[in-house]
């Protein structure tokens, strides 16, 4: 099914990026949690892989349809009518009602067309929007896969805990400057 199940480095002894953002997120003692419609899960599959990550990782939410959105992380009726499920806006509110619903300090969003169907030429096959929030600060990143559904998955997995790894070591960086 996923020949790489692990997100690893080419390189054998180097940390997979699962790794890298279980042990930053265990460092500082925050938690985080996902709000994912395309991947189906997989973002908090992929970092249940690390032992460990029951100590960042409490709960997740899939919220495949319009109406898990807006039931189980708090989209706005009107952001869904007004921008659609695959919108930059649903990415931002599904990481913020997430993290505000599981209390967490952390959560990744994903929503996105994985294909192979299911695109328009306004919203092609492989569009994805990924949310990250850390502690009160919030961004989306629109990405174009061009994959197959697992590799758009894949794709939005790798693009989501690259994002919380940037975060969390951007984070580290001003707390040092303010030292």
């Amino acid at each position: 099914m996923y020949p790489e199940w692990h997100l690893r480095e080419k390189d054998a002894g180097e940390k997979s990026l699962e790794e890298k953002v279980v042990e930053l997120l265990a460092d500082r003692h925050y938690t985080v949690t996902t709000a994912e419609s395309c991947t189906g899960g997989l973002i908090a599959g992929t970092l249940v892989n690390v032992a460990g990550a029951s100590d960042v990782l409490n709960e997740g939410y899939v919220t495949y349809s319009n109406e898990a959105k807006e039931r189980l992380v708090g989209v706005k009726h009107e952001t869904l009518e007004r921008y659609g499920a695959v919108s930059e806006q649903t990415a931002g509110e599904m990481a913020q009602g997430a993290a505000k619903a599981a209390g967490a300090d952390a959560a990744l969003s994903a929503t996105g067309i994985a294909g192979p169907g299911g695109g328009t030429a306004e919203k092609p096959v492989g569009l994805v929007y990924v949310g990250c929030f850390l502690r009160g600060k919030t961004s989306v990143k629109e990405c174009r896969f061009s994959g197959d559904r697992a590799e758009n998955r894949m794709n939005t997995v790798k693009t989501a805990l690259s994002m919380l790894e940037e975060a969390l070591e951007q984070e580290s960086k001003n707390d040092e400057s303010h030292d």
